[in-house]
């Protein structure tokens, strides 16, 4: 079984347990892309057998999130699982906020909350923070490529609708924005709506997943392990090249003649992604080998 589920995560669920249900159930290697924290929802998907192996490649890793920014204080989780350290004592108005909102659009730099898997010394912070050790990682770049105010949905709080590029924290983008209105804040509520390809139109739920592979219908909940890549380049070959395909050897430059240096492609035998090769130099390298009988 090869390929990956789009799997609409519950909250309360860790991004861990949901692949330790669908590994249990498959029987399979199985991965993740992207953590979702455990309160948040949305969004995840899940990669089966040599489907594992293609999450460096996909073509698009950039997020859209639907969040829920509370003017009621920061917390030192930045969301509402955290302690208060910063009440708020007056909420913005939507004027405010939307004045605001350009400020963290483009490339913004970023520190990674104290409660987050980032490691430092080989050691995740949010091991370091239950211990008492607030580690502050060093800010890095991220890309905001939306932000919209959205409804306001409570006293003290409005959505937020954010595209993102990879390596973005919603969290701290909540926290950021409370600072710089003077007007503590922090994430109450996450959904991610899309992750690249996979978009929440197309989850399915656990519940589903669970359903499917007691009746033995799992293959049809399966996306392929081209979906995320359709981006790239495609080459389909004929049976000649058969053998250095399914054994991940190289190919002659002439098969591709127009790729450009290191760009990486897909290589097909009868309709069947069988790898990811680049160009190097004057041959075309296989950098992962993906064919199965």
């Amino acid at each position: 079984m090869n390929g990956y589920i789009n799997l609409l995560k519950p909250p309360g669920m860790s991004s861990g347990a949901a692949v330790a249900v669908v590994k249990r159930l498959t029987g399979e290697r199985v991965g993740h892309a992207g953590t979702l924290d455990p309160e948040a929802a949305g969004v995840l998907p899940i990669m089966i057998g040599r489907a594992t192996r293609v999450l460096d490649y996909f073509t698009d890793k950039s997020k859209s999130y639907a969040a829920q920014i509370a003017f009621a204080g920061a917390t030192d989780t930045q969301d509402a699982q955290g302690v208060l350290v910063t009440p708020c004592e007056k909420v913005p108005c939507r004027e405010e906020i939307e004045n605001m909102l350009p400020s963290f659009t483009g490339i913004i730099m970023q520190r990674p909350p104290a409660y987050s898997a980032i490691k430092i010394g080989g050691k995740p912070l949010y091991a370091l923070a239950r211990k008492g050790e607030m580690v502050e990682a060093k800010k890095r770049e991220t890309e905001i490529r939306s932000l919209t105010l959205g409804q306001q949905v409570a006293e003290d709080a409005y959505m937020l609708y954010v595209d993102c590029g990879s390596g973005t924290y919603i969290r701290t983008l909540c926290h950021d924005i409370g600072m710089a209105l003077d007007a503590p804040a922090h994430m109450r509520f996450l959904l991610r709506t899309r992750h690249g390809s996979f978009s929440i139109e197309q989850c399915v739920t656990v519940e589903e997943v669970m359903q499917a592979a007691q009746e033995g219908e799992m293959d049809k909940l399966l996306l392929p392990m081209d979906y995320p890549l359709q981006e790239m380049k495609r080459l389909d070959v004929d049976e000649k090249y058969a053998v250095p395909v399914k054994n991940g050897a190289k190919l002659p430059l002439q098969l591709m003649p127009d790729a450009a240096e290191n760009e990486i492609f897909r290589v097909y035998l009868n309709g069947v992604l069988c790898g990811l090769y680049r160009k190097d130099e004057e041959v075309l390298h296989c950098c992962i080998g993906l064919y199965h009988e």
